[in-house]
């Protein structure tokens, strides 16, 4: 399974360079992916991986090859695409950015991608614009007006882990912090053994459980973040700090 299936399936059908709301059906009867298609997939699928354990080096270089492989067709719209992207994959990491790479092009983009990007900054969409979104997205972007508990629910009912992230992050940066939504994401992050997101989202619940004055948890989550870090879980507290750099 690929990284680009896993975000959102529909997300970039490298197969048929297809807008969003592709179906590997329709995949199956296009003629086969040209060379910089497949390229392309396998870079930003292994760039995807290293930032998921934060392996920097690995990261920086596999966007490059995904992006290099995109620029031979000259095509503005994909380059947005693969960079709007790489955008969400560090929004489900809590690296929230406005996208920069992605505003670069944003002139040339096409309506899914100005769609998703809206989403991703967790602003307002209409309708229309959330039928665009990707299909596991939009029942979150729904639920976003309809409260916690509505969009919480729709958080748990996205099937795909880093898709799942993502879904959380959004709903986090519309409706701020809980403690179920915390507890989701990192759950997610941990069942995947993905070290930058989850040493995000545990610190920002171990921050959460402090100023809640839930002590018990907050020292917990800070025993996890130490494990994480290789550090003796008995380590100072003061060493958590150190570990969100």
């Amino acid at each position: 399974m690929t990284v680009i299936r896993r975000l959102s399936p529909p997300w970039i059908r490298w197969c048929a360079i297809a807008l969003l709301g592709g179906t590997l059906a329709a995949c199956s009867q296009k003629p086969p992916a040209a060379d910089w298609a497949l390229n392309a997939e396998s870079a930003s699928d292994r760039a995807t991986q290293a930032y998921l354990r934060a392996d920097q080096r690995v990261q920086a270089l596999e966007w490059d090859k995904a992006r290099a492989e995109v620029r031979r067709t000259a095509s503005p719209q994909l380059l947005a695409r693969l960079a709007l992207m790489r955008c969400a994959v560090e929004h489900a990491s809590l690296q929230w950015n406005e996208c920069g790479e992605y505003q670069l092009l944003a002139i040339d983009a096409d309506p899914q991608e100005q769609a998703y990007a809206r989403y991703l900054q967790a602003q307002p969409l209409s309708a229309q614009q959330i039928a665009l979104l990707p299909e596991t997205q939009q029942p979150v972007a729904r639920a976003l007006a309809n409260g916690e508990g509505a969009a919480l629910a729709a958080v748990k009912a996205v099937p795909a882990p880093l898709s799942r992230l993502l879904a959380a992050s959004v709903v986090l940066r519309a409706q701020g912090p809980s403690p179920a939504l915390l507890v989701a994401a990192v759950d997610t992050a941990a069942a995947q053994g993905w070290r930058r997101p989850l040493l995000a989202w545990l610190l920002l619940a171990a921050s959460q459980a402090r100023q809640a004055g839930d002590m018990e948890n907050a020292q917990r989550l800070e025993r996890r973040v130490r494990v994480l870090e290789g550090q003796a879980p008995s380590a100072p507290a003061s060493d958590l700090a150190a570990a969100g750099r």
